[in-house]
């Protein structure tokens, strides 16, 4: 679709800037998560909106059709020859894309994503900037519900589907705004993490690990986008911040502003103790400096998540919301599409879909899923799909991530032409990796294949866990509908 021999896009930064009058705003790159929330939050505003993308699948693509969105499948010149008033651009979008050379020739007035954001949702607001390498997407979804479960009518934006709104935006009347702050980058014309136009009231992090090599030098690259965020908090504000975390701990202390830390430990200012994983709900207590006691009731399981309740917790007690109204709000969190979402079951065969991808985040899915079935054979498919996850920073990490499956299924990674060839992460060596650990690990060629395995050896009682960032070739409902069938 893009070359280096097409022309490039020389956006004039005057055309950097929300028109006067708006009929009509288009989206590029409108199936990313964040996008497509976004989209709909124009269109709840009234204006008429369209997007094009080359990568269309579910969940945002049924849901923008759901909103009577129009996707444009593929980039082109020619979805800009109807000029709209305004053009977003995505993140995904490069400066060779024909869309974005059409909308330099053209002048359109232009915004990145989180420009507009800003421009249509955080005015007047206090905003509250999820952020962190890992958890982002449930902690934003979780303190939405919590602050509309409380009365408190918050606007949102989350970069996903959460299942108590059906929908990932919101603009409402209440003066909380609950926004996901992504480090990644704003868009091909502003290289800076896409958190620091959200203007924090209150900003919580959850972790802060290495990722997104595409973009990032190294670790330190990254813990310095943090500070930035860091350093736009006003002194009124607060930070909310994981103690458990030690880079997490080390930048808090640049706070200008007051500092809560939660934290599974007992030295943070909220922890949690006596955790239980039950099959209906994970049931724990949470304590404030040691000694206030919420007993709480949860659908969300694993550690990760049991953290990331805690930090919603917090920021709930800080806003002096009722306990009651908490223990309600987080007993009813029904959780977010991709994010251990049980897609179905058939002839015994429990199907779960989860978004991931980082070393770490795969560790921790596998670990909670495990600890969740007791007993059940656990098959992990693993899609290395992120820019990322196809580069080989995180070869050998990925080597101690599966420890908890029983059987580790991986496939050739996708658009590996994408990637320089000393930079390609190997599936095949991250299999051998794994079967030098003792694990049964195996590698496919193609997901049609790995599908196929998974079909002749399940058995009933099986719980397969299915992760990637992207689309996996429609694993989980080929997977499922195959069950049906056999």
């Amino acid at each position: 679709m893009e070359t280096q021999q097409q022309a490039a896009a020389f956006l004039v930064p005057e055309n950097n800037r929300v028109p006067p009058q708006i009929r009509h705003v288009h989206l590029m790159g409108i199936c990313g998560t964040g996008m497509a929330s976004l989209a709909g939050m124009l269109k709840q505003r009234g204006f008429t909106v369209t997007g094009s993308d080359q990568n269309v699948y579910p969940p945002m693509s049924t849901y923008l059709e759901r909103l009577s969105i129009p996707i444009l499948q593929g980039y082109h010149a020619s979805n800009l020859h109807a000029p709209p008033d305004l053009v977003i651009v995505g993140n995904v979008i490069t400066k060779f894309n024909p869309e974005a050379v059409e909308l330099a020739r053209r002048r359109i007035p232009y915004l990145s994503m989180p420009q507009a954001v800003q421009a249509f949702a955080l005015k007047g607001k206090q905003s509250i900037v999820i952020s962190g390498t890992h958890g982002k997407t449930t902690t934003t979804a979780l303190i939405s519900w919590l602050l509309e479960s409380a009365g408190l009518d918050p606007g949102f934006l989350v970069g996903g589907i959460p299942g108590n709104f059906e929908t990932g935006f919101r603009q409402a009347e209440g003066p909380y705004f609950v926004i996901e702050g992504d480090e990644y980058d704003t868009a091909f014309f502003d290289k800076g993490p896409k958190f620091l136009h959200y203007s924090p009231w209150v900003a919580l992090i959850t972790s802060i690990e290495f990722d997104h090599a595409d973009i990032y030098r190294d670790l330190e690259h990254v813990r310095d986008s943090f500070r930035k965020l860091l350093h736009l908090l006003p002194p009124q504000g607060r930070l909310i911040a994981n103690k458990d975390d030690p880079l997490v701990l080390a930048v808090s202390r640049e706070a200008p502003c007051p500092v809560i830390f939660y934290g599974l430990k007992d030295d943070a200012d909220w922890s949690a103790r006596n955790i239980s994983v039950q099959p209906r709900e994970t049931r724990l207590e949470a304590l404030k400096n040691n000694d206030e006691v919420l007993a709480i009731a949860t659908p969300l399981y694993g550690r990760h998540n049991v953290s990331n309740l805690l930090s919603a917790v917090a920021l709930a007690d800080f806003l002096n919301i009722e306990p009651a109204l908490v223990l309600k709000a987080l007993a009813s969190f029904r959780g977010v599409r991709r994010r251990q979402e049980i897609k179905g079951e058939k002839k015994g065969v429990l199907v779960i879909d989860d978004f991931a991808h980082h070393p770490t985040a795969v560790r921790e899915t596998i670990r909670a899923v495990r600890e969740k079935y007791k007993g059940r054979r656990l098959i992990s498919a693993f899609e290395p799909r992120s820019n990322s996850s196809r580069r080989n920073i995180f070869q050998h990490d990925y080597a101690s991530s599966f420890d908890q499956a029983d059987l580790i299924l991986v496939p050739e990674p996708p658009m590996m032409e994408k990637i320089p060839q000393d930079q390609r992460f190997s599936s095949r060596q991250l299999v051998e990796d794994l079967q030098k650990r003792n694990l049964d690990a195996r590698y496919f060629p193609e997901t049609s294949l790995l599908l196929e395995e998974i079909l002749s050896i399940r058995r009933k009682g099986d719980v397969v866990l299915i992760m990637s960032n992207g689309a996996f070739d429609n694993l989980a409902v080929r997977l499922l509908n195959g069950l049906d069938t056999r």
